[in-house]
């Protein structure tokens, strides 16, 4: 069965794309101590549940500063999302950012322990945007340099079965220049809808959905329009109202306070218009703020996030509840892995044993 070496894995969501596709586990680093331990509980049930051994190196630390690294040879594949916080148009896009060097510590990774092929995922910005033009095309120069043929794409989640407009890009470099790689086509028919999602769930407060965000909804006193009722600030803080029936916009790694996204739960159990598009007419139309704004609007539990993400429904979360929305936030969404773990091991020739429903729940409860 191939292996491969996990580098910034955060909470496991491209590892556990890459699990389900066949792929084993052989060593995982990540400098936040509360995602190595979320990793950890989580593939610890996913060996529970298929009988297999999965033990392997889970460092926590700074990759450039670990003593144990993984040996020449040791893996078909080195997988990883080097932090993006310099790229992100969320952020200042600054780049003198030191966060943004570790895209060539990862290639460092990959020189040394010279993988068939290496997986790194990114913000959008930095295949798309010009001001990372010249930082894309270095990376590149870098990765041919050591020996490996890349392939640049920018996919979008909900394409693939996750209730989540995320854009990401995926840097896939192949050592064997005669490989010919395809990126996934989508894979589902339609795209899943933030209502559809949420009711798989239990009730809010219930066991397996209680972890809820004390932050009120409040309404802001100048609101600010726009031609959607979900793209406008209506409310105080960032946190936006979502579309019940589309897949959510990108989840920040900044949720837990008023930048959590917001949810009318009426919408979520009857399938009632949404408060927020008959106020959004309200104001369209000249009438009053609101004072008040109904109970039915809340913030999105740390369940219904990792939900929106496409965790599996029991995934272990470990650390603090604003450590926990920070993990969710910072992940790439499992079902997007899949799809990019499926389309790598085709390219390679591996015929393995895929474990789709493992996305679902990976107890063996």
């Amino acid at each position: 069965m191939p292996e491969f070496v996990s580098l910034y894995t955060g909470a496991g969501g491209l590892d556990l794309g890459f699990i389900a596709a066949g792929f084993t586990p052989v060593f995982a680093n990540d400098i936040n101590a509360d995602a190595m331990e979320t990793y950890s509980a989580a593939v610890d049930m996913i060996a529970e549940r298929i009988g297999k051994d999965f033990e392997h190196e889970i460092i926590t630390g700074d990759i450039r500063q670990v003593e144990r690294l993984p040996e020449r040879g040791c893996a078909d594949l080195v997988i990883g999302g080097p932090p993006c916080q310099g790229f992100s148009v969320a952020g200042k896009m600054d780049p003198n950012d030191p966060r943004s060097r570790h895209v060539f510590d990862f290639l460092a990774m990959v020189e040394r322990v010279q993988p068939k092929a290496f997986v790194m995922e990114n913000v959008k910005a930095l295949a798309k945007n010009k001001r990372w033009a010249g930082t894309i095309a270095d990376i590149r120069a870098q990765a041919k340099k050591i020996g490996y043929k890349t392939h640049l794409e920018v996919l979008n989640s909900a394409d693939y079965g996750v209730p989540q407009t995320r854009e990401r890009m995926f840097l896939v470099g192949f050592k064997d220049e005669a490989v010919e790689y395809t990126y996934p086509e989508p894979a589902v028919e339609h795209h899943v809808g933030v209502a559809e999602a949420l009711r798989s769930l239990p009730a809010l407060g219930e066991p397996g959905n209680d972890q809820t965000c004390k932050a009120k909804v409040t309404a802001a006193k100048e609101p600010i329009l726009r031609q959607s009722p979900f793209a406008g600030m209506l409310f105080n803080g960032q946190g936006r109202p979502m579309d019940m029936n589309r897949p959510a916009p990108t989840l920040p790694a900044s949720m837990g306070g008023n930048r959590t996204p917001i949810v009318d739960q009426k919408t979520l159990e009857t399938g009632a218009k949404q408060w927020v598009e008959t106020y959004h007419d309200r104001l369209m139309n000249g009438g009053e703020v609101a004072t008040r704004i109904p109970s039915r609007l809340r913030r999105i539990s740390v369940q219904e996030a990792a939900a929106i993400q496409s965790f599996p429904q029991d995934m272990p979360w470990h650390g603090s509840q604003s450590s926990r929305y920070r993990q969710i936030g910072n992940a790439v969404p499992p079902r997007m892995a899949y799809a990019v773990a499926k389309s790598v091991s085709k390219a390679l020739g591996y015929a393995l044993d895929t474990q789709e429903s493992l996305l679902t729940r990976m107890s063996t409860n």
